[in-house]
């Protein structure tokens, strides 16, 4: 069930970097934190906004996560950089691996920065996009726990293993891709259960081994992968590039960020590649609004208005809930309030608590 109450994004911000800040965060890395979540939420994916609130504080609580990140860079080779995270803030470490990748790009044309012992950052595309803003093609990997079993297997030991890439297009909206290897994120599942919904058949599978529109048996069951045993090879190639490589936790070694009493041990990989040195960036960004054109253009299927460049529906939603303000599931918004009242934070509340909420 979505609340009617719209909800101003700054205020939620706020609201969001006060939790954190109550739980030892520095102001920065709060306030860095919340924009994620919020910043989610007004691209409409709530499957990764402030819905997940409530997990990230808990693993500060639970002293599986610092909230103070002390990165160290193990390795530091020209284009090449390794940075261990030690159980800070996974945010705050992608944060610092995106202008890492990016700075090394414009030195040497590439630039790849692992990032190990790590925990959840949000959205790919929140770090992403950033890379694109400043010219490169930015790629980032990262690992989960376990939600999705081998193809062919019973038993749930690969991650959803998200990844994205972005790229700018001018003075259109970015081009980016953010997508997790199974046919959902299963943030989105955790969303249908908050708004009370079943979920299609074909998301996932119960502990049996049934298919299940029930979201709380397809959390406790496997998610399945998309597009079958592709999902499968793509979900397990991230977690090499993201777990083995990088030296950090890989398959079920890792742990999921609402399993807020377990260390992650998750890593990312973040690679970003100057436009400019392969070819004069106007000259990308003319080739980009062909290439937007080009698809923007086809003949639409019966039932379809517009078609869509990846990245584009994102902008589009972002400015209407920015100007209309964003409307949250009463769950959501019944579990901010409590966080509020453990934090002592009832006067930030960005919305007016209802009688027996």
């Amino acid at each position: 069930m979505i609340s009617s109450t719209p909800i101003v994004a700054e205020k939620l911000i706020d609201f969001c970097a006060a939790v954190y800040q109550s739980a030892g965060m520095p102001e920065a890395d709060a306030r860095l934190v919340a924009d994620t979540l919020v910043q989610a939420d007004l691209w409409g994916h709530q499957s990764h906004g402030v819905l997940r609130l409530g997990w990230y504080l808990d693993r500060i609580r639970n002293k599986v996560m610092d909230p103070v990140t002390k990165p160290e860079m193990v390795v530091d080779a020209g284009a090449v950089a390794v940075i261990d995270g030690y159980d800070g803030v996974g945010h705050v470490l992608t944060m610092q691996a995106t202008h890492e990748a990016v700075k090394r790009a414009k030195a040497h044309g590439l630039g790849a920065v692992a990032v190990r012992n790590s925990n959840h950052f949000g959205t790919c595309m929140y770090y992403t996009r950033i890379g694109a803003a400043a010219g490169c093609v930015m790629l980032l990997t990262s690992n989960g726990g376990p939600a999705m079993a081998p193809w062919g297997g019973k038993k749930k030991i690969i991650g959803t293993n998200p990844w994205s890439v972005a790229a700018p297009a001018g003075d259109r909206s970015p081009f980016v891709v953010d997508m997790a290897n199974t046919g959902v994120a299963r943030g989105k599942i955790y969303l249908a259960h908050q708004r009370r919904q079943q979920i299609p058949l074909g998301w996932a599978i119960d502990v049996d081994g049934a298919p299940t529109t029930d979201p709380q048996k397809a959390i406790e069951g496997i998610i399945l992968p998309m597009a079958e045993h592709k999902g499968y090879a793509i979900a397990a190639m991230v977690d090499m590039m993201s777990g083995v490589l990088t030296g950090s936790g890989f398959l079920s070694a890792v742990s999921s960020p609402y399993k807020t009493a377990n260390k992650s041990n998750c890593g990312h990989m973040m690679i970003a590649m100057d436009i400019s040195r392969f070819l004069p960036l106007e000259k990308f960004i003319e080739r980009m609004g062909q290439f937007v054109t080009e698809i923007k253009s086809v003949p639409l299927a019966k039932g379809v208005e517009e078609v869509f460049y990846p990245g584009e529906m994102e902008d589009r939603a972002d400015e209407r809930n920015r100007r209309d303000g964003l409307k949250l599931p009463q769950d959501t918004m019944n579990d901010l309030a409590r966080i509020a009242r453990e934090c002592g934070l009832e006067s930030k509340l960005p919305f007016a608590v209802q009688a027996g909420d």
